[in-house]
């Protein structure tokens, strides 16, 4: 069981953490036709539409109320006005969700009640679905704002159906995945002649493809369908602890079961996820499933001679720490683990202690270790302590395809597993024609040459054979 501790700092020094905020609106993204806004300056959706556009390398749909310093201070009403009928005009999206900022939270704006207001006064947004979501960036962090936004999607949407799919599941997934990751969940899934309902559904709309025609809306994601019918599924499914409020809720409200799986990579964690898609669907499992545990088995076999051993220092949200931690333990490394908010689920690890910091915090920690993961802000620690470093979460921005990368099921796994190891073979010293010959005793006078490079006075033997005595058979 792990200590869980807080940074004593009265300031944070190159935060790890990015805001609430932030994680609300890439959950809103992915929902088709929404779009996300932010309750606070243009300053505020400025970053975070950068910090987006840099890790996906993609169009990104994002507004905001621009507030000011007058309207910050006698109240936001009219900007939430103004900016939701406009919005309505131009893009008619079939979803706005709205997100708080800290500027607007200090102020105590009551968009509950500012919503209401502008519904009675404008009977055209009758259509579009608007969601508010209370996302100060003082309080928790990235995954905080992701599990909050999908909880009011699950309140708003989710009710009982009369008829349910025998072959539908829902499955209620954390911010720590991928789109890739999202995908290789479905492929799975379908596997078993499921259907699968993902939520948010970022691999429709942040997976790289090109649109045939432009939108000021997102390109896909969970459709609205969908999430009118989300009491038709046979079962929910969630991933992440971060998930664990939108899951019981979802059942409270429809009656549907779930079963949440704290992560998807690893043999274990994997293991258990296709046995219960197994008993969901009564069918064995598929030989290709069987053929990737195999080869699963086989990487994590080959790389565990180059993982064993190794210290490894890691920062990241917390589902992605516990993600990445729980397989690098069952690798044989030892961690030094640094998270950005609390979860009920990081005193499970089977450490020391896990402490709530920063990137500073990190660097004091990674001081001896063997290799760096965090994401794309901790390159320059690396640098400094000249460590081997592998980018995960976001941002990722000085490497493509970061919202390709999977890290789930076997196959994912084998990949991690091989990318872990191969980073360790990197920094293995190649041997050299000067230093793959074993050195003279310390105790005894060397017998090389020490006429420079060349040889000199063995100028016509190499390095090698300046040292070795050959020795000649006696005469009989």
């Amino acid at each position: 069981m792990a200590k869980v501790t807080h940074t004593s700092k009265a300031c944070s020094v190159n935060p790890l953490k990015m805001s609430a905020p932030i994680g609300a609106a890439l959950a809103f993204m992915g929902l088709e036709n929404c779009l996300p806004t932010l309750h606070g300056s243009q300053g505020c959706t400025s970053f975070g539409l950068v910090v987006f556009v840099r890790h996906f390398r993609e169009m990104i749909p994002m507004q905001t109320t621009a507030m000011s310093e007058v309207t910050t201070i006698l109240g936001g009403m009219d900007n939430i006005e103004q900016t939701i009928v406009n919005i309505w005009k131009r893009n008619q999206p079939s979803i706005l969700g709205i997100a708080s900022t800290g500027l607007t939270e200090t102020k105590g704006d009551d968009v509950d009640a500012y919503l209401k207001l502008i519904a009675q006064k404008h009977p055209e947004l009758a259509d579009m679905h608007i969601l508010y979501v209370s996302t100060p960036d003082y309080v928790g962090a990235f995954q905080d704002g992701w599990s909050k936004a999908v909880l009011k999607i699950v309140q708003h949407f989710a009710q009982p159906a009369n008829i349910r799919h025998a072959r539908r599941v829902n499955v209620l997934a954390g911010s720590h995945l991928t789109p890739g990751d999202l995908q290789e969940i479905r492929d799975i899934i379908e596997l078993f002649g499921l259907e699968a309902v993902m939520l948010p559904d970022i691999s429709g709309s942040l997976d790289g493809h090109i649109p045939e025609d432009f939108t000021p809306t997102t390109l896909g994601g969970t459709t609205l369908e969908q999430l009118n019918t989300l009491g038709a599924a046979r079962a929910n499914i969630a991933i992440g602890e971060q998930m664990r409020p939108a899951a019981q809720l979802l059942e409270e409200k429809t009656g549907v079961a779930y079963r949440l799986f704290d992560r998807l990579t690893g043999l274990s964690a994997s293991d258990a996820f296709i046995q219960h898609l197994s008993e969901l669907s009564g069918l064995p499992v598929p030989l290709k499933l069987r053929r990737q545990r195999s080869q699963c088995q086989d990487a994590m076999l080959d790389a565990h001679f180059y993982t064993g051993g190794k210290t490894v220092a890691i920062g990241a949200e917390p589902d992605l720490l516990w993600a990445y931690g729980q397989f690098l333990l069952e690798m044989g490394c030892d961690l030094r683990a640094v998270t950005t908010t609390q979860s009920a689920i990081l005193e499970q690890l089977p450490i020391y202690e896990v402490l709530i910091g920063d990137l500073e915090d990190l660097e004091q920690r990674a001081q001896d270790c063997d290799l760096l993961l965090t994401h794309a802000h901790g390159r320059q620690m690396a640098e400094r302590l000249h460590l081997p470093f592998m980018r995960i979460g976001i941002p990722v921005f000085d490497r493509i395809g970061a919202a390709h990368k999977v890290t789930v099921g076997y196959r994912g796994t084998r990949d991690l597993a091989f990318e872990l190891a191969n980073t360790f073979l990197a920094e293995t010293h190649e041997p050299a024609p000067d230093t793959w010959y074993a050195q003279p005793p310390a105790d005894t006078p060397s017998q090389a040459c020490q006429c420079g490079p060349t040889g000199g006075c063995h100028s016509n033997e190499s390095p090698i054979e300046s040292q070795v005595q050959w020795s000649t058979p006696a005469m009989n």
